[in-house]
């Protein structure tokens, strides 16, 4: 296999898989235990809300500053240095004894955002200089994402079976993700070589400052919606003002550094503003529509709406749903070596306005629900495995890091944007007569529309990347331009 194009990247694909499973175990291992977390505190239910949030906020604040440091000094030190800091963190978890104590460590547990970009970042420079180098990229990503989803699946099934095999021992079922984040950082030490980074940068802590206090501003405003008892909407709006004009400002300054924290001409390019939108727009679905799915899949159905499920039916729903998730990125992973990438980017958006518009007039019995969301599970699964790798194969060398990450940043901001607009417009009709605590079904009506349309608009705004973009042929033309240039 030495010899192959793929084989090339086979083994270090195979270590990035083992860290994407754990990362998957920390997003799915602690949501089954929430309930307990909460008795533990002695905190209420509400509260579990800022845990989120918190996370939320340091994730968009770090995320493009580590993924810069690896473009600038190596991506496998930026990788093993945010290991470590989850280790930390999680450990930490562990051993918190109070509110305040578990949400920091939670908030710095989100450390594990820039493993993924970072990864994709190590594959794509690993690959440039081989003749499918990009397509090698794609195939990794779609494996990355099946180990991911595969961990969160796993963390989810294992938690409340370990909680039970420990006589519900709190910090002992605690112990083992923070375990398992420690021999990830083994494996990143002796198993990942490092990339080569582009002598003579710099970091432009100005442009970072900047984006970060935009970030800080839009993400927090959009977290006060989601938090019960937050300030009003006037302060709401007022920091979302804020957030716009220092992201405006951010922009302006960019343009005038010989070296940007993010190279704003880059994200003009045809090939990389509309990844970089499609995946604001993925966000909206994959990120904000699971919270109304849940209260949908647990409203009485006796109302005429909604499935009635109890806790454990609801947990099979979001199952099948991961389950097609993976489909979609194994499928990412066959064709994208023969397929072209650009299509399939807008096959995946296709199918996921179509799953989310298929829930307007089917949504009343099991069935359909659950086509609904493969469909749009499996449209999602191939974006998530194929936004990263298409960013990556769009940017200049020295580039690859911060350009996969943003897509990670821009699919927080969409997620955390519909979630904060969706809580609004549930909550917008409860307490009317046909129920004191159901959503009404015009609001999970809009939630599903507009999930829709942010597929079909992710699908439409894709027409516009070049046809040749993405490819192996692309980037050697793109990788020569740039060597005639230094």
């Amino acid at each position: 296999m030495r010899g192959s194009s793929f084989g090339i990247t086979a083994g270090l694909i195979g270590w990035f898989v083992v860290v994407e499973i754990t990362s998957g175990i920390l997003q799915g291992y602690y949501v089954p235990l929430l309930s307990d977390i909460v008795v533990h505190l002695g905190v209420t239910d509400a509260d579990v809300n800022w845990f989120e949030a918190a996370q939320l906020l340091l994730s968009a604040l770090v995320l493009p500053i580590l993924a810069k440091l690896g473009d600038m000094y190596g991506h496998k030190k930026v990788l093993l240095a945010s290991a470590i800091l989850t280790a930390g963190a999680s450990w930490w978890l562990v051993f918190a004894d109070s509110f305040t104590t578990f949400l920091i460590a939670w908030a710095l547990q989100g450390f594990y955002v820039v493993w993924l970009p970072l990864e994709i970042a190590l594959v794509f420079e690993r690959g440039r200089r081989q003749a499918r180098g990009v397509s090698q990229t794609r195939r990794a990503a779609g494996l990355l994402v099946v180990g991911l989803q595969a961990g969160a699946i796993l963390g989810a099934l294992a938690a409340g079976r370990l909680f039970a095999a420990t006589s519900e021992n709190l910090q002992l079922t605690l112990m083992v993700p923070a375990v398992a984040v420690t021999l990830v950082c083994v494996v990143i030490w002796l198993g990942v070589p490092e990339s080569e980074p582009v002598p003579g940068r710099r970091l432009d802590i100005g442009g970072f400052v900047l984006l970060a206090f935009a970030l800080l501003l839009i993400t927090g405003a959009l977290s006060f919606l989601r938090v019960p008892d937050g300030p009003g909407a006037g302060v709401v709006i007022a920091l979302l003002v804020a957030g716009l004009a220092a992201l405006a400002a951010f922009v302006w300054y960019e343009l005038r550094q010989s070296d940007p924290a993010v190279d704003i001409r880059v994200l003009a390019r045809p090939e990389m503003w509309p990844v970089q939108a499609t995946a604001f727009l993925v966000g909206i679905s994959l990120l904000g529509a699971q919270g109304p799915l849940a209260t949908y899949a647990g409203t009485d159905s006796s109302l005429g709406y909604g499935l009635g499920l109890d806790a454990t039916d609801r947990s099979n729903v979001i199952g099948v749903y991961l389950v097609s998730l993976i489909v979609g990125a194994v499928l990412f992973a066959v064709f994208s070596r023969r397929g072209n990438p650009r299509l399939i980017l807008i096959g995946a958006s296709a199918l996921v306005g179509i799953g989310y518009a298929l829930f307007v007039p089917f949504h009343v019995e099991l069935w359909q629900v659950l086509a609904n969301l493969s469909v749009a599970g499996i449209g999602s699964g191939a974006l998530v495995a194929a936004l990263p790798a298409a960013a990556a194969a769009a940017a200049p060398r020295g580039q690859t890091g911060i350009a996969s990450a943003l897509t990670n940043t821009t699919k927080t901001i969409g997620g955390t944007f519909a979630s904060a607009v969706f809580g609004v417009v549930l909550a917008a009709g409860v307490g009317a007569a046909v129920a004191s605590t159901a959503a009404p079904l015009v609001g999970y009506m809009t939630v599903w529309t507009v999930c829709a349309v942010g597929g079909f608009l992710a699908a439409a705004l894709l027409f516009f990347v070049p046809k040749v973009a993405f490819s192996d042929a692309d980037a050697a033309d793109t990788a020569a331009g740039q060597t005639r240039v230094i």
